[in-house]
């Protein structure tokens, strides 16, 4: 699954008209790399939710035949769900089994092929070195199982791409939610494993970084 439904406020005024995934660096769409990345890893069925302007992402990216997919579409209105309440209305079409969901407005070159098929807990995360806009991080890594961190530890930040299994969804009801909750309440028990990725990643939150990004991309 690829998250697409976030409205982009910190990218305005270029997300005023154009969904944030459909937006280009390196003379392609943010979210073509995330599919690339899922058909090499051999995973072809696709689900993307959407929200704003997301009639713009069905139009742009088809059925996903062209790139050698199938696409299936979350439609959350104009609002969105954000992360956790998007990802458990799509899990009719997600399936019983675990799957991996991908932010879609990051970039990174992480092989997702890379990514546990079977989790050992409800969740694996990758975590990447904490960027200059997110000095405190996220999470703890310890013998391969994120916690929750406390003062003096040294936290890694999460990096948008993880291994859920549905379970970590139970209970839960349909709305407007958030992730992180879920995964630190797994976290108490020892149910969130995670790995520390040092390659290239970048969170394409600003219009700055875009830019940067599609110089470093073309330079590449």
């Amino acid at each position: 699954m690829i998250l697409a439904a976030g409205r982009g406020e910190r990218m305005r005024p270029l997300t005023d008209h154009t969904p944030k995934p459909l937006l280009i660096a390196g003379g392609r769409r943010l979210i073509e790399y995330h599919i690339a990345a899922l058909v090499e890893a051999g995973i072809t069925e696709i689900v993307i939710n959407h929200a704003h302007l997301g009639a713009q992402i069905e139009a742009a990216l088809g059925d996903g035949s062209r790139y050698g997919a199938r696409i299936f579409y979350s439609s959350e209105g104009e609002t969105g769900l954000e992360t956790a309440g998007g990802i458990f209305k799509a899990l009719p079409l997600l399936g019983n089994a675990p799957f991996i969901v991908v932010n879609g407005d990051i970039w990174t070159d992480y092989p997702l092929a890379q990514l546990p098929e079977e989790p050992k807990g409800r969740a694996h995360l990758v975590l990447i070195d904490n960027p200059a806009h997110h000095p405190a991080g996220d999470f703890v890594l310890r013998e391969g199982l994120v916690s929750t961190s406390a003062p003096g530890d040294k936290t890694l930040t999460f990096s948008g791409i993880g291994v859920y299994r549905p379970e970590l969804f139970e209970g839960c009801a349909p709305g407007k939610f958030p992730l992180a909750p879920l995964l630190r309440k797994a976290m108490e028990t020892g149910g969130v494993t995670g790995e520390h990725y040092t390659g290239r990643w970048v969170d394409v939150g600003t219009p700055q970084r875009l830019y940067e990004l599609d110089d470093a991309l073309r330079q590449s």
